[in-house]
């Protein structure tokens, strides 16, 4: 016999049904005895007692975990069960209608050719177990028990497709999920490539070549103080460092003939500290590259006080409303840009009289709106601008932080943009 189908896990469908079959068997066999009983049948008590047996048996069966793993468990538990049903069967016309949840079981716990082979085996004694109490040889008594096989196989069946269809769906659901995921790991380690590249060659061209003139510069002083303390030899020995720190191409080269080697030591060292200086001004530059200077030096409702302040145009008014709190940087960034390019887009096109910038703080989320009373326009229609001030470009920048972004606008009736950003969970 070959080995028992896959346990799967039991859904609430699955496990309702399974009560139901055993619901269904208990209540047979109660009919079946209590029907003995009533009917004062002959052998009543051997009816009661071979009822009492077959539900020990079902329970033991029900409670035993290996006859759900093993195809052989199972296979035995069905044969000692079938052996006492045919002894009811041959005591009383009423055990014909244990077959039916039998089906379910044969057809549960075997696979399919076993279980078909199974549910014939168990018809074919249900129809015999009729003919032998009636004494009669009736369509019914072999549609009856032929019907019940017939919607047993189609039930199981059916309900093993839509099982199947499921776990597929289900797999599908799980392998979309897992490659969206890694589509956006790959996104993200791709921007981040880029940038680090960017910077790599950024810092590659500016500050590592500034670093390696400084580190020649000082080298040339030492040696300039080190070779010859009366002057002739060091001063030719600093003139020809100085000419290998001018290839570098930062600080020149130094004239010969210098009259000392402190004095052309403390050449080097000036070139030396211009070079730190410029230096250090490039690293201020790449900082200012990733934080607006705006905000270098207050918050973010100072920043857009300022914008306001300085707009060109119309007049914009800012207010901030709720409790300010300090956001992270990247919000800040973006409230800023927005502002930034919603401004712009009223100074150069809305030709509005007014306009009003408002920062509200709420309990889970920041927003920020931008009113003016200008011409308006289409929202549908408008062109993706130029410089980075277009609406695409604010929306991404929104949306690249879990936000939501929105234009209302008509022809003639100003325009209003708001962007709405969830607060990031405070530990």
């Amino acid at each position: 016999m070959p080995s028992a189908p896959p346990s799967r896990p039991l859904t609430p469908v699955t496990r309702v049904l399974r009560l139901c079959l055993h619901a269904l068997f208990a209540g047979l066999l109660a009919l079946a005895a209590g029907r003995a009983v009533t009917d004062s049948a002959p052998r009543a008590g051997w009816v009661v007692a071979v009822c009492a047996l077959l539900a020990a048996v079902y329970a033991a069966g029900v409670r035993a975990p290996a006859v759900g793993r093993s195809a052989l468990a199972a296979g035995v538990w069905l044969a000692g069960t079938g052996a006492v049903w045919a002894a009811l069967l041959v005591l009383s016309p009423d055990g014909l209608w244990i077959a039916f949840p039998l089906y379910f079981l044969e057809l549960h716990l075997l696979r399919l050719r076993w279980g078909l082979a199974a549910v014939a085996v168990t018809a074919c004694a249900a129809i015999g177990g009729f003919l032998g109490h009636s004494g009669a040889v009736t369509p019914g008594a072999f549609l009856g028990p032929l019907l019940g096989g017939a919607v047993a196989v189609a039930t199981v069946l059916g309900y093993q497709a839509l099982y199947r269809e499921s776990e597929r769906r289900r797999e599908l659901i799980e392998e979309l999920i897992a490659t969206r995921a890694e589509l956006a790991a790959a996104e993200r380690g791709a921007g981040i490539l880029a940038e680090r590249e960017r910077l790599a060659r950024e810092i590659h061209d500016t500050l590592a070549q500034g670093l390696s003139s400084i580190q020649l510069l000082l080298r040339a002083a030492e040696r300039a103080l080190s070779e010859d303390p009366t002057g002739t030899a060091g001063a030719a020995g600093a003139a020809g460092t100085a000419g290998v720190a001018g290839t570098a191409g930062v600080a020149g080269t130094a004239v010969a003939g210098d009259p000392a080697p402190a004095a052309a030591a403390l050449a080097h060292i000036g070139r030396a500290r211009e070079a730190a200086q410029e230096n250090l001004a490039e690293a201020r530059r790449f900082v200012r590259a990733l934080t607006p200077p705006d905000l270098e030096h207050g918050s973010l409702a100072a920043a857009l006080e300022r914008l306001c302040s300085g707009a060109p145009g119309p007049r914009v008014r800012f207010s901030v409303s709720g409790t300010p709190r300090e956001l992270p940087t990247p919000y800040e960034v973006a409230l800023l840009r927005i502002a930034q390019s919603a401004l712009a887009n009223v100074v150069r096109h809305a030709r509005a009289d007014r306009a009003e910038i408002t920062l509200t703080f709420m309990d889970t989320s920041v927003t920020l709106d931008v009113v003016d009373d200008g011409r308006g326009f289409d929202p549908a229609s408008a062109p993706s601008g130029e410089g980075g001030f277009g609406l695409p470009a604010m929306r991404a920048r929104a949306e690249s932080l879990g936000g939501l972004f929105t234009v209302e606008s008509a022809p003639g009736q100003g325009s209003a943009v708001a962007v709405t950003l969830p607060l990031p969970l405070e530990a």
